[in-house]
């Protein structure tokens, strides 16, 4: 095969990709290897590939690629998740714009709707991932509403039902009012907002005279009066819902607020008579120290209701409008209202005054301009002790390790705080719950229709019981309640334990996922693993950053800061955006991203494509090594067991871009700046000379191992050179090559040390070059004051430098331009390549800039002021300021006399 002048990546990404596939190179079945598996954190099932999905599935596939030719039996499993709320969303979006809604239809109705929506927008970001490179085992693909994952669902509710950690009950909830939905705590963000702090008055009921008021003021009571009467001063942030008000609390302690003690009040505009309570909960410091209590509407004064025996009044519809239980604003939106009622309350003289405040809102994962609304609501809860403490101690005891290891202590304290997890939805779309109602509260929990009849028969007495008299729970199941079984359900674990495959590649090897989602899937996975399993589920996490913009703002449609991941690869190739991608992503860490990363990958492809172009060209005889090829072989050999040992030892820590940059600087600064000058065959009358045989064999060698290490990164053009490097057989390919390397000796670390000196040596006379203005083509001679620690290398010196000889001298060359390596001299006498007359104005000049700078110098020295008052380090610091413009003075005069005598 003909390799291209110039790498084209659409061409090469698309071939092998198909050639990946047709030849089943990414399948994994049980066999005698060591298994390596990673599930993928599976995506929306009617998603689009975003650039965290990129990062995410890059380090994956590095992973996956790295472990197979490190000879493990590596299985990479994807699939998509039926993301309830997103999906349900999108179709009652789509119904409506075809005028229907879903309330108009019935449950079977709908769900055909969803799944057609899902079988045609399903899986697009499975086939985008193929674009990236992804070697996912794609006869595994799964969905967590298939028939294997929904059957683990429904024996896993059974079963924690019958262990009774499932339990139905009325508890307050986050509910998203356009999603008509309950949340669970997780998927609540709280966002700062510019807000009001609403002062009302609630009247004291029947007080037109307040015996011992002085007496009162006196004890540190603040009495509040007007021409109505005698008032408290409540302060709230949500002025709607004083609608559903059924007390007022204070703290018995608070001292100006003891007047209130045993009375009533009236709820403003409502008029509805309330008591006054006392509750230490009560912030003695908040606002004035009195409490709006609306059980129905907070989570707080849902636990003061309780205690204290309070009436609940939902004045809210599931929608976020006001109820039929409210006295007012009946059907208007809650926003709207709160506008509504904060205008009624000031024209009735209800309202004290408003003043500005931050407070944090809620607001729902899934709608994120919605906020939740706190709502009493009969849910079913998952009790969450027993599994926080099944899965604390993996973690904490670094059996199962994160990275970084700083998200340990996230994981500890949002562990030991939990609460119960509310697992039902209002929805349609998702795992309906498998509970079957046979009267209006009684029901029986089974994994079937046929089991849960006969169950209710038993239950209820009622042997004559039919199908017709049951009545399944309308709810489905939250997402994450599948999604924690993944590990274990891929490999169908819960509806048959113990087969082979569970037993292969359970645990898996890594996890790989952002941080935001630690407690809503990672904790739970290990949760189930510990449950069902018996252990943890992976046995390392890794935490991705999240991908923000090159000022640092995160990545999303609304700013358009976002590109296009499959624009990107087509204009920079998989492999270009690929190493764009983890060159600005170390664990953990935000990812700064600019596209300028990505061109850099690009840049990078083209100089492997070039270099080896440049090695397949040359020409090659059975002729006898050269110096120069022999020593550049054995040092790029000892460098190649360097970069390779500290790329094993970056995997191992999983700083996956550190590894990169390793393989990256010693492909384009040593391989292509070094080796290659080293050992290229020089020219004769413009034509190459041939290179002999043992230097091209050994440079085609270190370049499969290049390949090699480069590959997991960059899968494409490592596979397409690799095919060209040798005759290969069809079916062969790089990703199933062993990776292994020889650990370096001491003898390669003394070797890759000395012809890093060799190298200053080289970037010595290239610098006199430069500075002197002389071509790189003139040969020069270089002398080594008093002796030559490196003329084992002499041959790589003068070739690289170009030189005609090195010798060794005890006085260098009156004219001669000198540096340092180390504490060893060496200089460079250019005769007469140089312009002396130029040369010696240039010196007068450098001579007469460093005279002025000396004579300052010497100005601030003289003055004992700025010596006896200035710190000792600063004037130590001019006297040195002092001897080296001497030193280099008395250097560039003895350099000047010189060049005029010759």
């Amino acid at each position: 095969m003909e390799l291209a002048s110039k790498y084209d990546p659409k061409e090469v990404e698309s071939k092998w990709y198909q050639y990946w596939l047709d030849n089943k190179l990414f399948a994994s079945k049980p066999d005698g290897r060591q298994p390596y598996t990673i599930v993928i954190p599976p995506p929306n099932v009617t998603g689009v590939l975003h650039m965290g999905h990129m990062l995410n599935n890059t380090i994956q596939d590095i992973l996956v690629r790295r472990a197979r030719m490190e000879g493990k039996n590596a299985c990479w499993v994807p699939g998509t998740d039926h993301a309830s709320i997103a999906t349900e969303a999108k179709v009652v979006k789509k119904l409506a714009g075809e005028g229907i809604k879903k309330r108009d239809l019935t449950r079977e109705q709908f769900l055909k709707h969803a799944w057609d929506w899902t079988d045609e927008h399903g899986g697009i970001i499975l086939k985008q991932l193929r674009r990236l490179g992804a070697s996912c085992d794609w006869d595994r693909t799964a969905f967590t509403m298939d028939e294997t994952r929904s059957k683990s669902v429904i024996k896993v509710f059974v079963d924690l039902y019958n262990k009774g950690l499932i339990y139905r009950g009325l508890r307050m909830v986050n509910w998203d009012p356009k999603a008509l939905t309950a949340l669970s705590t997780e998927e609540v963000i709280y966002k700062e907002e510019k807000s009001h702090l609403f002062h009302l008055k609630y009247y004291v009921d029947g007080l037109t005279t307040l015996e011992n008021e002085e007496a009162l003021k006196a004890e540190g009571n603040i009495i509040h009066k007007d021409e109505k009467g005698y008032y408290a001063v409540v302060a709230t942030t949500r002025p709607e819902t004083i609608m559903g008000d059924t007390a007022m609390c204070i703290n018995p302690k608070d001292a100006k607020n003891q007047w209130l003690k045993g009375r009533k009040v009236i709820v403003p505009l409502v008029g509805r008579v309330i008591p006054v309570i006392e509750d230490r909960y009560v912030d003695i410091e908040f606002g004035t120290g009195c409490l709006k209590v609306t059980p129905a509407h907070d989570t707080n004064d849902y636990m003061l209701g309780k205690t204290h025996n309070l009436e609940t009044i939902d004045i809210f519809n599931p929608d976020g409008t006001i109820s039929e239980q409210s006295p007012l604003y009946v059907g208007m939106d809650r926003m709207d209202c709160r506008k509504q009622i904060s205008k009624d309350l000031q024209e009735a003289g209800l309202m004290e005054r408003i003043e500005d405040y931050i407070n944090k809102v809620g607001y729902s994962e899934r709608n994120p301009d919605t906020a939740i609304e706190p709502r009493l609501s009969l849910q079913w809860f998952l009790k969450m002790q027993h599994f926080a403490d099944i899965a604390l101690p993996p973690v904490m005891n670094d059996e199962l390790k994160f990275y970084p290891a700083k998200y340990k202590n996230t994981y500890k304290n949002w562990l030991e705080n939990i609460q119960d997890w509310c697992i039902s939805r209002q929805l349609w779309w998702g795992h309906r719950i498998p509970a079957y109602y046979y009267d209006e509260e009684k029901f029986v929990v089974a994994e079937t229709a046929e089991e849960a009849l006969e169950l209710a028969r038993k239950e209820s007495g009622n042997a004559n019981l039919q199908m017709s008299d049951l009545k399944q729970d309308e709810d489905a199941l939250d997402t994450w309640f599948s999604s924690w079984l993944w590990p274990i359900s891929l490999f169908d674990g819960i509806n048959t334990p113990g087969n082979e495959e569970i037993k292969y590649y359970y645990p898996t090897s890594d996890l790989v996922t952002g941080p935001d989602i630690i407690f809503f899937w990672v904790a739970r996975m290990i949760m189930a693993g510990e449950e069902y399993m018996g252990t943890f589920p992976f046995k390392n996490v890794y935490f991705t950053g999240i991908v923000r913009d090159k000022l640092g703002r995160k990545m999303s449609k609304s700013l358009g800061n976002s590109p296009d991941p499959i624009e990107l690869i087509e204009k920079f190739g998989a492999d270009g955006v690929r190493m764009g991608m983890m060159l600005s992503a170390p664990a953990g860490n935000d990812i700064l991203f600019d596209e300028a990363l990505c061109e850099q990958g690009r840049n990078f492809n083209n100089k492997i494509w070039n270099a080896f172009r440049l090695v397949k060209g040359w020409k090659v005889a059975d002729i006898e090594q050269a110096e120069a090829g022999k020593i550049a072989t054995k040092w790029f050999e000892a460098k190649l067991k360097q970069t390779n040992a500290e790329v094993e030892d970056l995997f191992k820590k999983y700083r996956i871009s550190e590894a990169l940059m390793a393989v990256y600087k010693l492909f384009w600064d040593e391989f292509s700046s070094w080796y290659l000058e080293m050992v290229k065959p020089a020219y004769i009358n413009g034509e190459p000379l041939p290179i002999d045989k043992a230097t091209y064999d050994k440079t085609l060698e270190f370049f499969e191992i290049l390949l090699k290490m480069l590959h997991p990164f960059m899968p494409f053009i490592t596979e397409e050179l690799w095919q060209h490097l040798y005759d290969r057989k069809d079916g062969e390919s790089i990703m199933k090559v062993s990776l292994k390397l020889d650990a370096p000796t001491k003898a390669d670390e003394e070797l890759a040390a000395q012809i890093e000196n060799v190298k200053q040596i080289v970037s010595g006379v290239r610098m006199v070059r430069n500075q002197k203005n002389i071509a790189p083509k003139e040969q020069l001679d270089l002398q080594v004051v008093s002796k030559n620690d490196y003329a084992a290398f002499d041959a790589v010196t003068i070739k690289m430098a170009n030189l005609k000889s090195i010798n060794v001298v005890t006085e260098k060359d009156a004219t001669a331009s000198a540096f340092m390596v180390g504490t060893d001299e060496f200089a460079v006498p250019v005769g007469d390549m140089i312009d002396v007359e130029a040369e010696i104005a240039k010196m007068e000049a450098q001579l007469q800039h460093l005279e002025g700078f000396l004579a300052g110098v010497k100005k601030k020295l003289s003055n004992e002021r700025f010596v006896a008052n200035a710190p000792e380090a600063v004037v130590a610091l001019e006297r040195k300021k002092q001897s080296d413009s001497e030193e280099k003075i008395a250097a560039l005069k003895e350099s000047i006399a010189a060049l005029k005598n010759k």
